[in-house]
């Protein structure tokens, strides 16, 4: 592993994605989540020289992560949740393989410029494509009381996301919230017996999922893979907390996001996708050398 990997992420569950995609070396394969390229240099080295590999990311700074000469390899710069539109951009009508590590890199965590995490006094930006969208805080200082409410309670499942969202609604009449620092204050009373960190953590979850409209660009992404994954193809998704993991394990079973079972008239469940494996969590050993894949699940499923 390259001192790149270290500084920008260490990949998940690499060898398990790997088997879970059942690589083709002649294939064509996808990874929705570049990052620091950990994914993808591993499945380039699984390829053949007629294997193609794409890879997406949004943030500007996955780039500089590109590996270097390598004619298999095209860099989408986009949200995943184009993922469809790209693939005919670039003539591929369906692929063997498509990957997607939902977890945020360690390079946001630990750019204290970015405003992803709570153990920087930085500007509250969190998105992931800093070059458009709305900060965080515009959210927070935008927002209507019910709009913050629900946010907070839905994306940070917080006990008390009204009495927050009145805090914040009330600050920033004469103070808008604008740094990590402002808002942990603000935070702070309500944290009760829970651990701090894990509270303020909760808390910019919510912020970040909804500054980068991280639910609905995952359904929509989800919706696409079907039609683009030839038959026999796998798709292999990486969740680290219970809403996109609910989002996905409801698509693959029932082939929506509600999980709604619609059954034909023969009582057959007409879902494209069918379950591989049972779900995959790190192995200890990996949990202690990273401990920041603990929370990751790996669901795997097939193009029936």
């Amino acid at each position: 592993m390259s001192e790149t990997d270290i500084v920008y992420h260490v990949p998940v569950m690499l060898h398990e994605c790997l088997d879970a995609l059942n690589i083709n070396p002649d294939g064509v394969y996808v990874d929705l989540t570049f990052g620091g390229g950990g994914h993808s240099r591993a499945i380039l080295e699984r390829l053949s020289a007629k294997g193609k590999l794409y890879g997406f990311d949004q943030d500007a700074d996955a780039e500089q992560n590109i590996p270097a000469g390598d004619g298999r390899f095209t860099f989408v710069r986009s949200n995943f949740r184009y993922l469809q539109n790209f693939m005919r951009y670039h003539g591929e009508q369906s692929v063997d393989g498509i990957l997607a590590d939902l977890g945020v890199s360690w390079h946001h965590f630990d750019d204290e410029k970015r405003g992803f995490s709570f153990r920087f006094d930085s500007k509250l930006d969190m998105r992931m494509n800093n070059r458009a969208g709305r900060t965080a805080a515009e959210v927070l200082n935008e927002y209507t009381e019910e709009q913050l409410s629900q946010t907070l309670y839905l994306y940070g499942e917080l006990k008390q996301a009204r009495r927050i969202a009145a805090a914040i609604v009330q600050q920033r009449a004469s103070r808008p919230l604008l740094t990590a620092t402002g808002l942990i204050e603000l935070l702070s009373p309500f944290v009760g017996r829970e651990n701090d960190r894990k509270f303020f953590a909760k808390a910019f979850q919510a912020l970040r999922i909804e500054v980068n409209q991280e639910m609905s660009a995952l359904s929509a992404m989800m919706q696409q893979t079907p039609q683009l994954l030839r038959q026999g193809g796998r798709l292999a998704i990486i969740t680290y907390h219970s809403l996109e993991d609910r989002l996905v394990k409801n698509f693959i079973k029932t082939g929506n996001m509600e999980g709604q079972v619609e059954r034909d008239i023969y009582g057959i469940i007409p879902a494209s996708l069918r379950v591989i494996d049972k779900i995959i969590i790190p192995s200890d050993g990996e949990i202690a050398r990273n401990p920041r894949s603990r929370s990751a699940k790996l669901r795997v499923a097939e193009k029936r």
